[in-house]
Parts: structure tokens; C-alpha cells; sequence
């Protein structure tokens, strides 16, 4: 169960990714239905803590706090070398099967720590080859928001740990607690961590408002059978153009984002109703059980089964 997290506060932290992790983890949203964590921000020499940015943070608690932590999460940092504490600290979480996160240059602390030996990563594309260079026994990709291997995830910059951040919280408490966070900091409640960190080529704003509201209406209608072909219609172009720019725009295929949200749909559906594993995937766009089972294990690797005994119950509890 992810209860306790550590945030650690290395020296040259940057104050946006730091801000990230304690939005999602530190911000207590039991009112609106969410989780509540204990939560702490941790660091080698208790007091101050300078910025990226040339300011102070004062942190009060030492890194003896995160000895028993659910999850130890690296903001961007200055990149040279890594305090041996810190490094200490996030060897025991991942030798005990905590979870492990980094966003942006965090991801090197996690390799100097030599946790990323053997393990796929990321991080900014304008330190991927940085990272694969220093470290080449992890394999870098550059174009993802995210990687999860094993419990340790590394994300691309800024808002990406975002994605990351949920995506933890989504596989430990199920798709309806990330929904709460998301909703809250009014942010998509799911981006596919494969998603390209940037957009190639930048698309007129008639573009953009068009596959926001072809965006909108596929979301509406995940239980119909949704071609390129009938999308690229409804949005006044040819199916080549409208594959081409929907991936440019939206940082995916048409078919991959279609998956992810019927995969949302289906984990609300199990988490929240008593719908069988037919209705549920009827109503959520997979047609059958079998074809939904399949995108449960290709992607969450558990079944649609397993997931209801995980987080059904436990919202009925």
C-alpha cells in the first residue's frame, strides 16, 4: 500500500519539479474522495536548502526519515556528483521494493546509486545522452514521458512528473484516486507514458480546437467502433492527414490514445460498479472480456479480475 512518501531535497533543486511531487503526494484531498499520504521532504543536512533558482528552502527533517518510506522521490538536481547519503538512501528503497521516482535530472541521482544498471530510463531529451553516455548500462529513451521498470520510474521534464506521479498512484490505489488528484490540479487524469515528450511540429490553432472536440466526442462515444477513417470525416480530412496531425498534436496514434481512455473507462467501471467483466468491456469499448483482458495485461500486466479484487473492495470498504 503506498502510504509514506519522501520527497529529497538534493542541493541545486529545482522548484517546479519539487512543487510537482508535493502537489500530487503532499496536498491532502480527503474531502473531495482522495488519498491522504504521510508525507515529508527530506534532506542530508537538516536547515537550508538552495534552489536551482539561487533561493532557500528550509528543511527541517534528515534522511533518517525515509528508512521504511512506500515511495523515495528525486526532483531535478544539480547534476555532478551525488551526496553518498542520498545515494544510500535510495539503493535501501529500491533493495527493499519501494517504489522509486525521478522527474527530469533526477534520473541521474538514480543512476549514480546504481539502481538504472540493467533497467530502462529517461529523462529531459536534452540530457538523454548525458544520462546514456555517464551511464551505459541503462537504455535511454529519449521520446517517452515516462518509464516504469521494476518499481523505479524516471520521467522526462517538468509537467511529465506529473504523469509519472499519477501513474504510481493509479497502479498502488486504481484509476479513481488519480482521477481525484487530477481533477484537482485540473490536469489529464492519464497520459500514455510512451507519449513523445514534445510536439514535432506545431499545428494551426483550427487544428488544435479540431482534435480537441473530435478528442471530446471519441471520449463520448468509447463503446462505438471508432476508424481513422470515420474520425478523419468527422474532423474534414483525408485519414493519412488526419493520422499524421492527430500524433503531432496529441503526442500519440489515434489508436493508442483510443486504448488508453477505453482502458480508463474499463478500470472506473471495475473499480466502481458491479457490472460483469462482458458489461464492462462492452460499455467501455473492448467489445468482449477477452480483448479487454488482453489490454489489462499488455498494459497494467494484471487482469481486469485481479484489478476489481484489488481496487473494487477496497473502494467499497
Amino acid at each position: 500500500m503506498l502510504r509514506t512518501i519522501v520527497l529529497l531535497a538534493l542541493p541545486g533543486v529545482a522548484p517546479f519539479e519539487f512543487g510537482v511531487i508535493c502537489e500530487v503526494f503532499g496536498v491532502d484531498r480527503s474531502d473531495s474522495g482522495g488519498p491522504t499520504f504521510d508525507f515529508t521532504i527530506a534532506t542530508a543536512d537538516p536547515g537550508a536548502v538552495r534552489t536551482s533558482l539561487g533561493f532557500d528552502m528550509i528543511i527541517p527533517s534528515g534522511l533518517d526519515v525515509a528508512a521504511s518510506a512506500d515511495l523515495i522521490a528525486v526532483p531535478a538536481h544539480a547534476m555532478e556528483s551525488v551526496d553518498e547519503r542520498y545515494l544510500s538512501v535510495i539503493r535501501a528503497a529500491e533493495a527493499r521494493g519501494a517504489w522509486v521516482l525521478s522527474v527530469c535530472s533526477g534520473a541521474f541521482a538514480l543512476a549514480q546509486a546504481g539502481i538504472l544498471e540493467g533497467r530502462k530510463s529517461t529523462t529531459h531529451w536534452m540530457y538523454a545522452e548525458k544520462l546514456a553516455a555517464n551511464f551505459p548500462g541503462t537504455v535511454v529513451d529519449p521520446d517517452v514521458l515516462f518509464i516504469e521498470d521494476r518499481h523505479v520510474v524516471t520521467s522526462a521534464g517538468t509537467a511529465a512528473g506529473i504523469d509519472a506521479a499519477l501513474h504510481i498512484v493509479r497502479k498502488e490505489l486504481g484509476a479513481g484516486a488519480a482521477n481525484v488528484i487530477a481533477r484537482r490540479m485540473v490536469v489529464p487524469p492519464q497520459r500514455d507514458g510512451g507519449q513523445s515528450q514534445y510536439i514535432e511540429t506545431p499545428v494551426k490553432a483550427e487544428c488544435a480546437d479540431s482534435f480537441a472536440a473530435i478528442a471530446e466526442w471519441m471520449l463520448a462515444n468509447l463503446s462505438a467502433e471508432l476508424t481513422v477513417d470515420q474520425l478523419a470525416r468527422r474532423a474534414l480530412m483525408s485519414s493519412r492527414t488526419f493520422a499524421r496531425r492527430f500524433r503531432a498534436d496529441m503526442g500519440t496514434t489515434p489508436a493508442a490514445w483510443l486504448n488508453r481512455q477505453r482502458l480508463i473507462r474499463a478500470q472506473q467501471l471495475l473499480e466502481e460498479s458491479d457490472d460483469s467483466l462482458e458489461q464492462v468491456a462492452r460499455l467501455s469499448g473492448f467489445g468482449t472480456a477477452s480483448v479487454m483482458r488482453h489490454h489489462f495485461v499488455k498494459m497494467l500486466q494484471v487482469s481486469p479480475q485481479a484489478y476489481r479484487r484489488a481496487f473494487g473492495l477496497r473502494l467499497a470498504s
